[in-house]
């Protein structure tokens, strides 16, 4: 138990220092705020490693991110941080935390008797990294727009999603189960890590395509987990 109050003090540590270093990149050198934010955005969702690694109860582990479920809100309300949020922000970090704290909540059980937080992470990852990555490079390279509803996407951004996407999912999933990370989840081959990877990030870039403003947050990593779990119920 104490090396799990350990683990909230370093973890409110490293979300402070986060929203520094996104700060001074702001004031300092000038970068903009969408981009800052996006910084924020990867560093936050990487730490879903570091939870895994400080800590042993999930209870305990799933509060920091519950906690900034209540501080995003207030920093996105009030427009307190301008790394993170700006006039015409969306609610994003809001529903980041949100989608975190609610599949760590469901799916880590480092206790036992099975645990399947690889599901979480992959459809973590997809938003952390695919998501991140569609949005900067649609924004900087996206030529070619589509619109589906209200969202307006660009070839370019979806096919980034896509990738990254792919890479990161197949990953987590041939490497975290049966890691020192996650020692009670069982392992997968190769080819069943790489066809889930696929499917997976096939449906994440069409919730991304088709999210309005922010909420592909919600929408990317609860897909993605989802389809995750399913691929996991055939194996």
């Amino acid at each position: 138990m104490t090396n799990d109050f350990i683990g909230l003090a370093i973890s409110y540590v490293y979300a402070i220092s986060l929203l520094v270093i996104g700060e001074g990149l702001r004031k300092l050198f000038g970068v903009k705020p969408d981009l800052t934010r996006k910084v924020i955005h990867i560093g936050a969702g990487m730490w879903a490693f570091g939870v895994l690694l400080l800590f042993k109860n999930w209870e305990i582990g799933i509060i920091p991110f519950a906690t900034f479920i209540g501080l995003n809100y207030l920093f996105y309300r009030y427009r307190i941080i301008g790394a993170m949020d700006t006039q015409d922000s969306s609610p994003g970090t809001v529903y980041f935390a949100i989608s975190v704290t609610l599949l760590f909540g469901l799916l880590w059980r480092p206790d036992g008797p099975v645990d399947s937080v690889a599901i979480a992470v992959a459809g973590i990852m997809a938003m952390t990294w695919g998501d991140a990555l569609a949005a900067l490079i649609g924004k900087r390279f996206g030529q070619h727009k589509y619109q589906v509803g209200s969202s307006v996407r660009s070839w370019e951004g979806s096919a980034a999603m896509f990738i990254a996407s792919t890479v990161v999912i197949f990953f987590v999933l041939l490497l975290l189960p049966g890691s020192s990370l996650s020692p009670l989840a069982t392992p997968l081959s190769l080819g069943w890590a790489l066809l889930t990877a696929v499917v997976t990030a096939t449906f994440a870039t069409l919730a991304e395509a088709v999210s309005p403003h922010g909420t592909d947050n919600l929408s990317v990593p609860l897909t993605a987990a989802g389809v995750v779990w399913i691929f996991m119920q055939s194996f």
